[in-house]
């Protein structure tokens, strides 16, 4: 079966290919036992690599990498599908080895993404008359990135960054206008949702690349609308803004909302952000929309597996066909899990969400 890019699928998942160090190593593939490739729309994407530590090496047997030549702190790690597509690039962080009873050693190459850097900085810091997304491009630079941002939303006053790692601040900023936070290479990037898509979303087919789902549409989470009200210094008076269905736009599509749902099969149901204090008009509106679209984007979760396509990372558009009239269409990926073992060899696991439901036929 040929892949979109035209490439026979049963091929690409038998075993990824490795690079240490910006250079291919075959011999490390064959000794390759474990492999797990994890991306989140909180963390960094991360990897976890276990090889045998035990063979014949320099005319003796004994222990393969200790000698830390080919897998040592810092050094660039690369997975791929064949020679381009990358699954994974990051750097060595961390090396565990293994000694199991009735079993040989086995050493396990922990390495993360650029955000890395981000993750292990932690500073308190103030930054005046900015928006989001100058502060963005100011860390990036701290951190010798570039930065590539399309960022909504308010100038502020005041930015405060209180004991935190430079990753958890530009999170939380970027949740505020519902952006997502990335990097690739050594490129920071901020995007509003679906920036990550190119095109046309990638195709699973239930029976083809689908090869399992499990789904849920659960109102529980869901609200009628989001207000959030803060207090205007310049203006001296009360801000506030609500935020409803409307502001899913096309990404809804004709599907139906978890709100007009629930408010039509069950009661209304408001919530008011409390934890947020807007200084102005704009900034309520930008919060209120961003709560609301993420609470309304979890209304239909699934959880797959599918073969494995370098293309499906967090943040990549998904259309899912054969589940039915209710379930079938597009969704988008918040969490990504590439995986192999000797016994299953290479798969995808991923969380999908989703903001409507298709209609009842």
């Amino acid at each position: 079966m040929a892949d979109g890019n035209g490439t026979d699928s049963r091929l690409r998942s038998a075993r990824p290919t490795l690079r240490v160090d910006g250079v291919d190593q075959a011999t490390l593939v064959g000794g390759l036992l474990e492999l797990s490739i994890v991306e989140t729309a909180q963390g960094l994407y991360r990897c976890e690599a276990t090889f045998g530590n035990w063979g014949p090496k320099d005319g003796e047997t004994g222990f393969l990498y200790f000698d830390r030549q080919l897998l040592d702190f810092g050094k660039p790690f690369e997975v791929r599908l064949g020679t381009t597509d990358v699954l994974f690039e990051g750097r060595i962080t961390a090396l565990e080895a293994g000694f199991q009873e009735n079993a040989p050693p086995t050493l396990t190459v922990l390495a993360d993404d650029r955000l890395q850097d981000l993750r292990m900085t932690r500073r308190t810091a103030t930054y005046a008359d900015v928006s989001d997304a100058d502060v963005v491009k100011q860390i990036a630079g701290k951190h010798g990135l570039t930065p590539e941002v399309d960022m909504p939303g308010p100038k502020h006053k005041v930015l405060a960054q209180l004991n935190q790692s430079d990753l958890a601040f530009l999170r939380e900023r970027c949740r505020a206008v519902d952006v997502e936070l990335w990097v690739e290479g050594r490129t920071l990037k901020a995007k509003k949702r679906g920036a990550r898509s190119s095109g046309e979303p990638v195709k699973l087919a239930r029976g083809g690349q689908l090869q399992a789902f499990t789904v849920l549409a659960d109102l529980a989470g869901q609200r009628s609308m989001v207000t959030v009200s803060g207090w205007s210094v310049q203006d001296k008076d009360t801000v506030k803004h609500e935020a409803g269905p409307s502001v899913l736009g096309a990404e809804l599509g004709n599907d139906e909302s978890g709100a007009s749902l629930l408010s039509s099969k069950l009661a209304e149901r408001k919530e008011a952000v409390v934890h947020t204090v807007p200084l102005n008009g704009q900034e309520a509106q930008a919060r209120a929309e961003a709560c609301f679209r993420q609470q309304a984007r979890r209304f239909v979760v699934g959880q797959g597996t599918a073969q494995t396509d370098a293309r499906l990372r967090v943040g990549t558009r998904v259309e899912l066909t054969g589940l039915g009239p209710l379930f079938s269409g597009k969704y988008h990926l918040a969490e990504v899990k590439h995986l192999f073992d000797s016994a299953r060899g290479l798969r995808t696991e991923f969380v999908a969400e989703r903001a409507g439901l298709g209609r009842a036929s």
